[in-house]
């Protein structure tokens, strides 16, 4: 007499057996706003962004090629140094202590994982990118006073937009070199002389490909007037292909090399 057969336990349901991205993206938000270098770096963008577009604002308005957008959004030049740490920090902190390991244990799907860090890095850098842009805009144009006069709503309203998505661009940038070279450091090692030698020295020689180097491209939405190849979304265009170059590498990083 043969025995029953037993019963086969139910199959595990993917929600169970997957985490869901939202309590991915929560875990990984946690992080960022329980770690003060994190922060700092945020207040470090606002306050020197502001700081320099302040003085912007008080300098001399004589010059034929002045461009009141671009001299009240000129702050975002050094404040874009913060941007840049704010990601490269928010990746490099999981390759320390076996950071990296812990978070792939509560979420196996490495690629899930990196989106969940990029949206924690990207959102938070957006908004202040954003915050510090308008505050930029108005303490220089409280300073250039009639010099800012022709600026129209609509040039501000693209000037501070444009300035919030390019900060946050750089900081993803950032984040994926770090996330590619396991390295916070490395990573700025990388951009941040490019970025202060590199585009200083060569960035005023005209036509070739100086004009798309992700800095300079994704900097022409802060101007109000505008030649060369690239116009303002089209420049920053140009900056999210870098961005998207850098966020792969570091994905396939991830991927590939052990925890």
């Amino acid at each position: 007499m043969s025995s029953a057969p037993t019963p086969h336990s139910a199959p595990t349901p993917y929600s169970a057996r997957t985490p869901h991205f939202a309590p991915a993206l929560h875990a990984e938000w946690l992080k960022i706003r329980t770690l003060p270098s994190l922060l700092g770096a945020l207040l470090a963008l606002f306050a020197a962004t502001t700081a320099f577009s302040a003085l912007a604002g008080v300098s001399d308005t004589s010059d034929p090629e002045f461009d009141p957008l671009f001299f009240a959004l000129s702050g975002v030049a050094p404040g874009q140094i913060a941007a840049i740490t704010f990601g490269a920090m928010a990746v490099s902190s999981e390759f320390h202590g076996g950071g990296l390991r812990l978070s792939l244990a509560a979420v196996p799907q490495r690629g899930r994982w990196f989106a969940a860090k990029l949206t924690a890095v990207a959102v938070p850098a957006l908004a202040a990118g954003l915050v510090t842009a308008l505050a930029a805009l108005l303490v220089a144009k409280a300073g250039l006073g009639a010099a800012a006069s022709g600026l129209t709503v609509g040039e501000q309203a693209r000037g501070v937009v444009g300035c919030g998505v390019y900060l946050t661009l750089m900081a993803l940038f950032a984040a994926g070199l770090a996330a590619l070279l396991r390295s916070g450091v490395g990573a700025l090692s990388l951009l941040i002389p490019f970025i202060l030698v590199v585009s200083f020295v060569i960035g005023d020689v005209p036509g070739g490909l100086t004009d798309f180097m992700p800095d300079r491209a994704g900097q022409v939405v802060l101007y109000q007037s505008y030649d060369g190849p690239l116009g303002p979304w089209s420049g920053l265009g140009v900056t999210a292909l870098w961005t998207a170059a850098a966020v792969l590498a570091g994905a396939w990083s991830i991927r590939r090399r052990d925890a």
